[in-house]
């Protein structure tokens, strides 16, 4: 869930979760934010959310997929971030906000497809231009924005498992250049891949415990691992999520973490039920999880809840179960998730 992603929002927690007595920690090893998806499309609301959550974030992130349909008519990236970027990357820098780039090498709502706008025009990533293209945009970003974090493909093991294998292994190929082609430059940004932690656990294909090691085989280059974690898909309470639900990815190793992208909705959808409490619970969880792990970030994609009456009619389906992510809801007022955030944000960050 990334394609309509236009800026980034929102706010901080914490609370014992009930699960694992003792003393709440003082600090927090992460940094925290948001992307941003406002809740409709309304550029007054967007500035709104954009102001609030800013206030209770110290990174944000850009993670979409990339203007195709102008790339291929052979408008310079530099062009188009210049026009669309520029000022939202300005606010964060202005904001004091560290920043997150994550390029989707496929369609962020659904891993079996290559990106919508490659599909109209009848490309596909497994082209050697179309693989130059992909390479040429984020080198003008990181160029452009000097990113601290660039993630070069996300839920690469999700990709694995639902898309066709010739997509995959142009993943594999565009990426690892990609990564080449920072790792030339005079300061280079920290590289990564996400993975999506429930099709780790076996959760969302239906099958025992897989890991990672593959991933990590297929992109050697990773500095730091991001996570997608979506865990309401596979487990219904957030008490029940194992203690090692991030760190057994890392088999062992010291490899640092960032969540990129998840959360948990407070809202019933098809296939899982939840409430607000419950939202609220996971947020102090989650905390309890990355205190397993070297977390450098934790990021929501969605500071709010979606209004998803003012999206396109073709991705409201797709939506609907991230719809209710939020700590706000879509009118923008605080949800019990919201003081959970805050109370962690208000942690001194080490």
């Amino acid at each position: 869930m990334r394609r309509l992603f236009l800026l980034v929002t929102l706010l901080a927690a914490c609370a014992t979760d009930g699960t694992e007595p003792g003393p709440e920690p003082s600090t927090r090893s992460y940094r925290m934010g948001f992307a941003g998806l406002p809740p409709r499309l309304d550029q007054n609301v967007a500035v709104q959310a954009l102001e609030i959550w800013t206030r209770r974030a110290d990174i944000a992130i850009v993670h979409e997929e990339l203007p195709w349909t102008a790339l291929l008519a052979g408008t310079p990236p530099d062009t188009l971030l210049a026009r669309e970027k520029d000022g939202l990357i300005q606010y964060y820098r202005a904001k004091g906000l560290a920043l997150v780039f994550i390029a989707d090498a496929t369609d962020g709502l659904a891993r079996e497809k290559e990106a919508p706008q490659l599909r109209a025009a009848g490309r596909s990533l497994t082209e050697p231009a179309v693989q130059r293209l992909y390479r040429d945009w984020i080198l003008a970003f990181v160029r452009r924005y000097r990113p601290e974090y660039v993630g070069l493909a996300a839920e690469t093991n999700l990709i694995r498992f639902a898309a066709p294998r010739p997509v995959y292994n142009a993943v594999v190929q565009v990426v690892n250049a990609a990564a080449a082609d920072l790792a030339a430059l005079a300061s280079p940004p920290r590289r990564f891949i996400s993975v999506q932690v429930e099709v780790a656990w076996g959760k969302l294909v239906n099958t025992p415990y897989q890991g990672i090691e593959t991933d990590l085989a297929d992109f050697p280059f990773v500095e730091l691992l991001g996570l997608s974690s979506y865990p309401y898909f596979g487990w219904p309470d957030p008490a029940q999520l194992p203690d090692d639900y991030y760190s057994r990815l890392l088999a062992g190793r010291s490899l640092p973490v960032m969540v990129v992208e998840g959360g948990w909705a407070s809202g019933s959808s098809a296939g899982f039920t939840s409430s607000p409490a419950r939202q609220a619970q996971y947020l102090a969880r989650q905390a309890r999880l990355l205190e397993r792990t070297t977390a450098l970030g934790w990021l929501q994609l969605t500071p709010t809840d979606l209004d998803l009456s003012s999206f396109p009619a073709d991705v409201r389906d797709q939506l609907t179960p991230f719809a209710t992510l939020g700590v706000l809801d879509a009118n923008l007022a605080p949800k019990p998730a919201l003081a959970v955030w805050d109370s962690l944000f208000s942690r001194r960050r080490q």
